[in-house]
């Protein structure tokens, strides 16, 4: 029997480094379902929801280079966009699968019927719909070439007559290409470039994630230029670390006073491999230079003066021998001065651990920063876990941390998990939930247990969406529809053969993380944390204290006066580090 055009995709999805394929099978997704079984080399992960899925081959295309997802007709993946643009955000290469109706069927509002190609243009750097098996093989060379080398994703709608149809035979290639040459700007930019550092004084390094494979480049620059080193959320884990004596901080909404400090009084500002969003946190009076291997991305965030197109590891190793070591170190010295004395201030949050006390989400966070394995993968939801993760989590020798850090979209960690999981067992991987988040895609705890995943899923359970609580009050909204009834996340867990633990004391959570983390299997930990815990960006605005004022004085009003007097014990300890 030949092979028909599903055994192609299957063959080029192998060849192309592809490991396992995350999709809920179904009507015109069954021929490519057969090929997968009949071939044997690539594992079908049976996801409870696509998005799910799409988020898990989005973490296999971020830790090594290539995933893929799928989705049947219609409502099947029309599922998979938000984690498609989470995937393709993050610049990680996933290729999808859409499989849809009936080439006959195309146009007339059939039953499932969508418009592939619009569907999912936004959220792909490649997209095409397959009429016919030569179209279809075009397609799968063409959609993996482009996430690999975009990076992004890469979507073939995939009609099931098509996807069953004998296979055609194409004149160009079936196979896909790595490559991996070197970027740099040309001799005269880099003069240029060493020219203005040079000159300059005072500067700082700003590092993305980007920097992930210059590590020791940029620990040269900074040690040459005896320069602060602030870090982007996504870049933190590869610097942050206690023998790091250059690192500030971040800046942001996640950032500290250092972070933010350092940037705006540094004479020249270095980015390197970062797209930071947050252009208000920016300065606009410095000289900014920019090195990026996107150049797209080149001033969009801030006013940059000199910008330049390179991988960072092969732009400073050919930029570093042209600078001029600077001697003096006041500025590293006054701006580290301030970050560790932040860092001394995280820390005494933690110590408050009192047995009549709630639990503070610092001292979980900082309690996994210790136990944890050096080589760790962590992946954290958007919101207050996000904060807790970026403020006690520290890069030690190999670990690893992620979340959706482009896209901004909630329930990611746990989905993340299963793709760090399967695709690293030999490492530990650590998922900050939550509970809003892990509600959103609770059915694939299921898909955890039927693999036998073993991520440790961390619930810090505040029963509130805690980040949209903390953006009313600052707008001098009440608080309102942001609370979480929730269900007893440990017992759903043993329902589904998952090991867990509920801790609702502060005296029990680190010998409750210590026996998850030791446990071979998958694991809840559904921790009871202080709902009133708040998060404060580096800089705070007059706007932001009136309306947090504004807020409780409406709370008082409305009788709920216990509810103010709770908040403002445990805020104090944050509204003091700014004032």
């Amino acid at each position: 029997m030949g092979k028909n055009v599903s055994d192609l995709l299957v063959n080029m999805l192998v060849e192309a480094g592809v490991k396992r394929v995350y999709a809920v099978t179904g009507d015109s997704l069954n021929p490519v379902n057969d090929a997968v079984r009949r071939d044997g080399r690539l594992q079908w992960i049976h996801v409870r929801h696509e998005e799910a899925g799409a988020y898990a081959a989005s973490m296999d295309a971020e830790l090594d280079g290539i995933g893929c997802c799928m989705g049947s007709s219609g409502p099947g993946h029309v599922h998979l966009v938000n984690g498609l643009y989470d995937a393709n955000r993050a610049g990680n290469p996933v290729i999808a699968i859409a499989s849809t109706v009936p080439t006959n069927k195309l146009g007339t509002e059939n039953f499932q019927e969508t418009n592939v190609t619009k569907l999912f243009d936004d959220c792909s750097k490649y997209c095409f719909m397959a009429n016919t098996p030569e179209q279809a093989a075009h397609g799968f060379q063409s959609a993996i070439q482009s996430a690999i080398h975009q990076k992004g994703v890469g979507v073939v709608g995939l009609p099931g007559d098509i996807a069953s149809a004998d296979a055609a035979h194409i004149t160009t290639s079936e196979q896909n290409y790595f490559t991996n040459s070197k970027l740099l700007p040309s001799n005269e930019e880099l003069k240029t470039l060493a020219k203005v550092i040079n000159e300059n004084k005072k500067v700082m390094v700003y590092c993305g994630y980007g920097c992930k494979d210059a590590q020791d480049e940029v620990m040269q620059l900074a040690k040459k230029l005896n320069a602060p080193m602030g870090l982007s959320f996504r870049g933190k884990i590869f610097f942050d670390k206690e023998s790091n004596p250059y690192v500030v901080g971040l800046n942001g909404l996640l950032g500290t006073k250092s972070g933010f400090k350092s940037m705006h009084e540094a004479d020249a500002l270095i980015l390197l491999g970062t797209d930071f969003p947050y252009t208000d946190f920016l300065p606009e009076k410095n000289t900014i230079i920019q090195i990026d291997e996107k150049p797209e991305r080149i001033g969009r965030r801030a006013k940059v003066n000199f910008g330049y197109h390179g991988k960072i590891k092969d732009t400073l190793e050919a930029l570093i021998p042209l600078l001029e070591a600077k001697k003096d170190t006041s500025f590293l010295d006054d701006m580290r001065k301030i970050h560790l004395d932040i860092e001394e201030k995280y820390h005494s949050y933690v110590k408050e651990k009192g047995e009549d006390e709630k639990i503070h989400p610092e001292y979980v966070a900082s309690v996994i920063d210790e136990i944890a394995n050096d080589d760790a993968i962590f992946t954290v939801d958007t919101g207050m876990s996000a904060v807790w993760a970026a403020r006690y989590l520290k890069g030690k020798k190999n670990r690893y941390l992620t979340g959706s850090f482009n896209h901004g979209s909630m329930a990611n960690a746990m989905p993340m998990a299963i793709g760090a999981g399967l695709g690293h067992p030999d490492r530990q991987v650590i998922a900050f939930c939550g509970d809003g988040g892990i509600s959103m895609l609770l059915g694939d705890l299921m898909t955890i247990s039927q693999y036998k995943i073993p991520a440790k899923i961390i619930i810090f359970n505040n029963s509130s969406l805690g980040m949209v609580k903390l953006e009313m009050q600052v707008e001098g909204y009440p608080e309102w529809q942001t609370d979480m009834v929730n269900p007893d996340f440990a017992m759903i867990a043993k329902a589904m053969n998952i090991e867990s633990w509920v801790v609702k004391n502060p005296s029990n959570v680190r010998q409750a993380l210590a026996e998850a983390f030791a446990y071979d299997g998958p694991a809840v930990v559904n921790i009871f944390t202080d709902p009133d815990a708040l998060a404060m960006p580096p800089e705070i605005k007059f706007e932001q204290i009136k309306g947090f004022a504004k807020t409780m004085g409406k709370m008082m009003i409305n009788g709920k006066s216990a509810d103010v007097i709770d908040t403002a014990k445990s805020d104090a300890k944050y509204l003091k580090e700014l004032f």
